[in-house]
């Protein structure tokens, strides 16, 4: 298991509003409400956030627009990519992922 799934596989169980699943193949943690919060792709994770919450994250340097996880030149609304270098700040933007997934409308 690499670094980052370690780390993967901490920030579940340090989150207990968050459940693991799988989305396109890759690990990913899921609100309880079902919804996608965050998912580890590559070395990376990738996270959900309010429009805040993206301004912010974007701010972190080596942070970048989502892309969609086979169709790197299409980019995904609303999801932030945050390196493997900066994972001190992946289990904090996880909590705020589950925050904001849990509050929108299934």
């Amino acid at each position: 298991m690499t670094k980052s799934e370690n780390l993967f596989h901490l920030i579940i169980k340090e989150n207990p509003n968050g459940i693991i699943g799988t989305m396109f193949g890759a690990n990913c943690i899921k609100s309880i409400n079902g919804k996608t919060a965050a998912f580890l792709w590559g070395e990376d994770m990738v996270f959900k956030l309010d429009q805040k919450g993206q301004d912010k994250a974007l701010k972190i340097n080596g942070a970048k627009i989502g892309s969609h996880l086979y169709a790197p030149e299409k980019h995904m609304n609303g999801w932030v990519s945050i390196p493997k270098y900066q994972s001190e700040r992946w289990n904090e933007l996880t909590q705020k992922a589950l925050e904001y997934v849990n509050s929108l409308k299934q």
